[in-house]
């Protein structure tokens, strides 16, 4: 076992790949000589040279436009965005290419990208730097799209990602990077889409993945102590979704929480509770949204913290959803 940060933990499942394969290459903005903004890349660029970890320019369609060109080429590209809100340039050639090529040719080619994007708020950035756009490529046929909720996650997800067939959108929270936990790097990881029990409960169901993986843990110990035995559920994989996972939690409890730091309107947590009301609607007494308002998030801390959803607002919702 080892103490890693999710950040030092993507820097060592990154550094496993290009190790595994000569295909992998990373690229993006200063994710060499810098190591990219967050550190994920540090030293990669000195350990396996400018050729495999590439410093691109400032262009996000050009950096996933020329990794759809390598992956039509047998490599495996790994591109960092490096901000939520900065992939929108780049939005046109992950669905209108990446995610489409393997069905454009009937499945002839493939199409092995990653594209690593740090989301979420909690830093008390400014906009295009605390958005959360997991939904947009979830609407998007074709494209996989994950995300990490802890250190050992990451350090195993980004090596079953890179060595996917499939074009994958690799969210990682940023307020989540410097959070240290245990690593076993010998262990054997999940499967990469599957959902997992983190905590097991009777109560109430909270779904969440991400930066609010640990928010929901935080307000089930704090529920726990007026006696409430809430479960949650880490996601991991939100397409395609373990939707099996979810189903045997909702016989059990028959109360659904789910919880985004997106907007509520068109966004991830109110699909899932329409998918539970056609697939469990008998097992289904109640089902609750927590999300974000409809603005873009503030970058005062204060503004921030009310904005997000938090241990409170999860906890003041169980007792309502326990006392019907």
């Amino acid at each position: 076992m080892t103490m890693l940060t999710m950040a030092k933990a993507l820097n060592g499942g990154l550094r496993r790949a290009l190790e595994a394969d000569p295909k992998v290459v990373i690229a993006g903005e200063d994710v060499g000589k810098l190591g990219g903004v967050f550190r994920v890349t540090e030293g990669l660029q000195k350990d396996f040279g400018e050729h495999r970890v590439i410093d691109s320019p400032l262009a996000e369609s050009g950096i996933v436009g020329t990794a759809v060109g390598m992956a039509l080429r047998g490599y495996r590209p790994v591109c960092e965005i490096q901000f939520d809100g900065f992939v929108y340039p780049a939005f046109d050639q992950i669905v209108s290419q990446a995610a489409r090529l393997h069905y454009r040719s009937r499945g002839l080619l493939r199409m092995p990208i990653v594209i690593r994007i740090p989301y979420g708020g909690g830093i008390g950035a400014v906009e295009h730097h605390s958005e959360s756009p997991e939904a947009y490529f979830c609407h998007t046929a074709g494209l996989k799209v994950v995300t990490c909720a802890n250190p050992a996650d990451a350090y195993w997800m980004i090596q079953q990602a890179v060595a996917s067939d499939d074009p994958i959108i690799f969210f990682e929270p940023k307020r989540r990077y410097h959070e240290r936990a245990e690593v076993d790097e010998s262990a054997t990881p999940a499967p990469l889409h599957s959902a997992r029990v983190v905590r097991p409960g009777t109560d109430v169901t909270l779904i969440a993945y991400g930066p609010m993986v640990k928010t929901c843990l935080d307000a089930a110990q704090a529920a726990s102590e007026e006696g409430h035995d809430l479960e949650v559920i880490d996601l991991r994989t939100l397409r395609p979704l373990d939707l099996e996972t979810v189903l045997r939690s909702v016989e059990k409890t028959n109360r659904v929480m789910a919880v985004e730091e997106g907007p509520r309107l068109g966004g991830w947590a109110a699909n899932l509770v329409g998918a539970l009301a056609a697939e469990a609607l008998h097992d289904l007494d109640d089902a609750w949204v927590i999300a974000t308002g409809e603005t873009p998030i503030p970058y005062s801390p204060p503004l921030e913290d009310a904005f997000l959803p938090g241990v409170g607002d999860i906890v003041a919702a169980v007792k309502k959803l326990s006392a019907w």
